[in-house]
């Protein structure tokens, strides 16, 4: 079947932004120290991420420290924190639906079930793709409005890290995948069956007709 090979290649997609959705979550690159002062070469640069805030020496050795507090933490960090763990569960449970709902996989027998359970990994995608572009947007957004703030100090500013980057593009590729399998994932039994019953009872009066 045709939606065979865009089901497979959703699965790929959704695969490697559940990969990208884990490098976020985990990689202390949200927020890195801005080299925008007086002094272009500094001893030490600050990374910062969902969990921990680490300093990178220049001699290359990293020190990381957990956050002290939960209640401490600005808004758009709490928020980040909930809204990308809960798209990772997302993809993780569109990934395994998906598998059970394909084509080309023999978990479900009811050829009418599979397009219906496929829809629901579809929309689980669109939902984990969304969850993670609004986490790093708005740390971007606070980041770049920090940044622009001319009551920061300037050894204080922080620019986008690769993390803020990287989910941006896994959540390109949840909403692709997620997509491409609510458009494929239609019935196709329920037209097919009603003209199949329309032709057999309109062809019986016929048959009838000649006979008498």
């Amino acid at each position: 079947m045709g939606s065979v090979g865009v089901q497979i290649v959703c699965v790929a997609l959704c695969v490697f932004g559940l990969i990208g959705v884990i490098v976020c979550c985990a990689v202390p690159l949200w927020k890195v120290s801005s080299f925008t002062g007086a002094n272009i070469v500094t001893a030490q640069s600050r990374q910062e991420g969902l969990w921990t805030s680490c300093v990178v020496q220049s001699t290359g050795q990293q020190q990381c420290k957990n956050y002290d507090s939960l209640l401490v933490l600005p808004s758009d960090l709490q928020a980040a924190r909930a809204m990308t763990i809960i798209s990772c569960m997302f993809s993780c449970l569109s990934l395994l639906i998906l598998f059970c709902g394909a084509d080309f996989t023999t978990c479900i027998e009811n050829e009418d079930a599979k397009p219906k359970i496929s829809l629901v990994a579809g929309v689980g995608m669109l939902l984990a793709g969304l969850l993670v572009i609004i986490a790093v947007s708005w740390s971007a957004n606070s980041t770049v409005t920090n940044f622009n703030n001319p009551l920061v100090d300037a050894a204080n500013k922080m620019e986008l890290g690769a993390c803020i980057f990287v989910g941006w593009g896994a959540g390109v590729l949840l909403l692709l995948s997620g997509g491409l399998i609510c458009c494929f994932s239609r019935p196709k039994s329920g037209s097919s069956g009603g003209t199949a019953k329309y032709y057999s009872n309109s062809s019986a009066p016929a048959a009838n007709k000649n006979y008498v």
